[in-house]
């Protein structure tokens, strides 16, 4: 049987390489090691390394397993200044990273590849797919991007999706299994809704109040069932059959180990569609972000 560590993916968003060092004074690159040591060592697949400055993509390089033993997920940036610029950003990422090619290169969003220099951008990930510098395209989306359309479109071998057990929404209207029958890779992101579920309620943002009540339930409902919030979210996002791979983001080592001793654990016997929410302030990210 497979084992759901190969299923679970790392992302680097949260490494703080462009910090000095940890709030206990360890070096970041120091940090940042040892976590990519115990994702390697634990049979972790992908990694995604998230855009960071010049400087902290350098000094991940540095600290990434020798030989790599993960499948590289990058992200292009904007197509504004035009594909001769995007694919120069790609080839030297990949070079600061001290890696040849990579698995996946990812179109930052929906927004973006429907821009009018989207098309362009597009048409010059396929050449570098082609070209071996990466196996797979693909772009990140959120549930309001129509990501079916978008994907009968520009057909991408990868779509990357927030979903978790809070927000079901990608879930429940069929659309991350209709991927799926398009022979279309689904990367889950966001399984930790930015730590909502983690929150406790007096502890919520402003605009959260009107789901608390449901926030509270979910919680409830995973004490009840002898699980903690942590393994029921990863437990929910790695049983789900549309995911070819489920992303966290970690800022530690502690918090590498306990998302693997978490997603090590059978998933709990829980009832998921109890804990499903649909309050779009809670499920908006731009509200989360203004918050």
């Amino acid at each position: 049987m497979k084992s759901p560590l190969s299923k679970l993916g790392l992302g680097s968003g949260q490494f703080g390489l462009d910090q000095p060092a940890t709030a206990r004074g360890r070096p970041r690159e120091a940090e940042t090691h040892d976590i990519l040591a115990i994702a390697a060592r634990s049979g972790l697949q992908v990694f995604e390394a998230s855009r960071h400055s010049e400087s902290a993509e350098i000094a991940l390089g540095r600290v990434m397993p020798k030989p790599n033993p993960f499948r590289i997920t990058i992200t292009t940036v904007r197509p504004d200044r035009g594909p001769d610029y995007a694919e120069a950003e790609v080839r030297a990422q990949l070079q600061r990273l001290g890696v040849a090619s990579c698995d996946t290169i990812l179109a930052p969003s929906a927004t973006d590849l429907l821009s009018p220099a989207g098309p362009k951008l597009w048409d010059r990930l396929r050449a570098l797919r082609d070209q071996g510098l990466c196996k797979k395209i693909g772009v990140s989306v959120y549930a309001s991007d129509d990501p079916v359309g978008l994907s009968k479109r520009f057909k991408p071998d990868v779509v990357q999706a927030p979903a978790s057990l809070l927000d079901q929404r990608l879930l429940i209207d069929g659309t991350l299994a209709t991927l799926c029958e398009m022979d279309i890779e689904v990367q889950l992101r966001s399984i930790f809704l930015n730590g909502l579920l983690f929150l406790p309620p007096d502890r919520a943002p402003s605009h959260l109040k009107a789901a608390a009540s449901r926030i509270s339930r979910a919680r409830r409902l995973i004490a009840e069932g002898r699980s903690d919030p942590l393994q029921a979210a990863l437990g929910f996002a790695l049983s789900r059959p549309e995911a070819s791979s489920v992303l966290v983001g970690v800022a530690s080592v502690a918090e590498m180990s306990a998302v693997v001793a978490a997603a090590s654990s059978p998933p709990p016997d829980l009832d998921w569609d109890e804990m499903a929410i649909d309050d779009p302030a809670a499920l908006d990210p731009t509200a989360w972000q203004a918050a």
